[in-house]
């Protein structure tokens, strides 16, 4: 993706002060697709492709902007979770746990523990947070599983939010 055609997508966000200065139907237009959902899984299989960590970023604001369905993106994002070279570890995590899907625990339970190496730094386990909370809105026993192995984790912050999390579900 050019540096304008970046530009142009970084358009979509809202700054305060100043709002968004691009339309989604500008971004579609310019890229020729009528469909924001389509242009975004579009826009992140050719990132996945070049491993480009920036245009990931790009078509998830595409994806954002369009109020596009999580379930069409659930298997690339599986397949970009765990790949070092982006920074959308956290997005894709939450993404992920709004769809709610049994289908989600096996790249949930990954971000419970991986800890890619643009977060090393995270003492707070964000990434880790999210993937627990969002595991404890997955209905079913896989989910429940995970949750229950965590139980005993060593790391407090895990620990504790795994019980939380069968605290409210109503399985501790």
């Amino acid at each position: 993706m050019s540096p304008e055609e970046q530009k142009l997508i970084m358009g979509l966000v809202f700054v305060p002060g100043r709002g968004r200065t691009r339309t989604l139907d500008e971004v579609l237009a310019h890229f020729g697709e009528s469909d924001g959902g389509a242009l975004a899984l579009r826009l992140l299989r050719g990132a996945m492709e070049r491993r480009d960590a920036d245009d990931v970023g790009m078509a998830l604001i595409v994806h954002a902007s369009a109020g596009a369905s999580v379930e069409e993106f659930m298997e690339p994002l599986a397949e970009l979770f765990p790949a070092e070279w982006h920074r959308g570890h956290e997005e894709i995590v939450s993404m992920l746990g709004r769809l709610r899907s049994p289908r989600t625990v096996p790249t949930l339970a990954l971000a419970t523990h991986w800890v890619p190496e643009c977060l090393d730094w995270d003492e707070n386990r964000a990434l880790a947070v999210k993937a627990i909370w969002a595991l404890g809105a997955v209905p079913g026993p896989e989910a429940r599983e995970v949750l229950e192995g965590l139980r005993g984790d060593e790391d407090e912050i895990i620990r504790e939010n795994a019980l939380r999390q069968l605290a409210r579900r109503g399985e501790l």
